[in-house]
């Protein structure tokens, strides 16, 4: 993943013109909410960008909040607007691959945006470690990425598409699948794409 390629797409489209814009990711916060009603829980949004996702979870009361992306441009756009709220959240410009997670401190992993450029098997075997490294005992891992019927590209780049069993099965018998969905995202100019939605839990 480029760094410099993130930060030209969020430099050249306004946050709503992105193809994966949505007002709210209601099927997230609805896999959240599930995972605990403990607001202190540490939560990290993966690829998070400008999403909205924090903004929700902070008007839900969640108060241990992370938003990690390769774009420092995306996270700079989402701190303006969240405003004084941005004090309330780590902000981590990093690559989910390399960065180094406090063994052990995440209670929910969550992630719409990043796993489905993972085309090599090398850096979905990262990955996962990375989750493994951070996530707690019994802690959620909620992973979003294109369905079989979804986009073969994204952004200029290549991605993989999963069936809810193939993308359970990237994460192995680590986690137990407790839920999974097939969800239709409209992109901001009409167009509908393929989403699935695996809700885990590390089980050891």
């Amino acid at each position: 993943m480029s760094k410099s390629h993130w930060e030209q797409v969020y430099g050249s489209k306004a946050p709503d013109a992105v193809s994966w814009y949505a007002p709210h990711l209601d099927e997230s916060l609805g896999y959240i909410h599930s995972a605990s009603v403990n607001t202190d829980i540490a939560i990290v949004d993966v690829g998070g960008g400008e999403s909205t996702l924090v903004d929700d979870l902070l008007d839900a009361g969640y108060s241990n909040l992370a938003v990690m992306d390769l774009s420092e441009r995306a996270l700079e756009v989402c701190q303006t607007r969240l405003g004084e709220r941005a004090a309330n959240v780590r902000w981590l410009a990093a690559d989910v691959l390399e960065y180094e997670f406090a063994p052990q401190s995440i209670d929910i992993w969550h992630d719409r945006a990043v796993f489905h450029f993972l085309t090599e098997h090398v850096q979905r075997q990262r990955y996962v470690a990375q989750v493994l490294k951070a996530l707690k005992p019994a802690g959620h891992a909620i992973v979003g990425a294109f369905g079989p019927q979804g986009p073969t590209q994204c952004s200029g780049l290549p991605v993989a598409r999963y069936s809810s069993n193939e993308l359970h099965d990237e994460f192995g018998s680590t986690f137990q699948l407790l839920d999974h969905s097939m969800t239709l995202h409209t992109t901001p100019w009409g167009a509908t794409q393929q989403f699935v939605y695996c809700y885990c839990r590390r089980e050891h």
